[in-house]
């Protein structure tokens, strides 16, 4: 008998079992569009701390979700899914959203993160989109456009406002905590992208775009480009 198939059997049964009580799975699948602060799940699940908290915990425990420190408010954590850590077993949120008119990618600065995640969005959507940042960098940063260039991704460009890019009808992505917390209520989604600008170097670069990339892939699919008026059908 094929012992490494009945360990990932048993793999697969334990994690079903952790997603079979209705407050995990909620947690999951709100996770599976977005990072989140416990106080942002706590309120969209309605569940108190203590609960939460419980849950999270066992999540975590299983290897389901991460816990990651904000870069902006040191006191805030973000709770993100382990890449892979439901392969086999389906994941949840893949219902599409309403179908929008454009993805917005937001950082702070708007010279690395949020430029990366547009030209990138263009590899698996024909949605358009663009970037911006809540206080935009005077240039993009070197190290993006190096990043780019390996990639052959297309030209990024010059950072630009928030408050110049946003328009009516647009899906929001924060790529950057700071960014995040500095703009509530404004972001369908969050992905917390470790700033590769810190470092400066190739390598924090590769990560960054190799985590957007991955996540580029995995929302594109769930949303579809807003359906043309007939004045706009050619």
């Amino acid at each position: 008998m094929d012992t490494d198939w009945i360990e990932r059997a048993r793999e697969r049964a334990t994690l079903h079992g952790v997603l079979a009580d209705p407050a995990r799975l909620a947690i999951v699948d709100l996770l599976a569009w977005s990072d989140a602060a416990p106080s942002e799940v706590g309120a969209a699940l309605g569940l108190s701390s203590n609960l939460l908290a419980h849950h999270v915990g066992v999540l975590v425990e299983h290897g389901v979700v991460a816990r990651t420190r904000s870069e902006g408010d040191r006191r805030r954590t973000y709770l993100s899914l382990v890449p892979g850590a439901l392969d086999g077993i389906g994941l949840p949120g893949g219902t599409p959203r309403p179908t929008p008119a454009r993805v917005v990618f937001v950082c702070t600065a708007n010279s690395a993160r949020s430029q990366l995640a547009a030209a990138v969005w263009q590899r698996h959507s024909r949605l358009p989109a663009a970037s911006a940042g809540t206080h935009p960098a005077d240039q993009v940063a070197p190290g993006a456009v190096r990043a780019a260039r390996r990639h052959h991704l297309p030209p990024l460009g010059i950072p630009r406002a928030l408050d110049d890019v946003l328009a009516d009808g647009d899906y929001v992505v924060t790529v950057c905590d700071r960014a995040h917390e500095e703009t509530p209520g404004i972001a369908v989604g969050h992905w917390s992208v470790p700033d590769p600008v810190r470092r400066g170097d190739d390598a924090a670069f590769e990560a960054a775009l190799a985590q957007i990339e991955r996540r580029a892939a995995d929302l594109a699919p769930r949303l579809t480009p807003a359906a043309r008026t007939p004045e706009e059908t050619p």
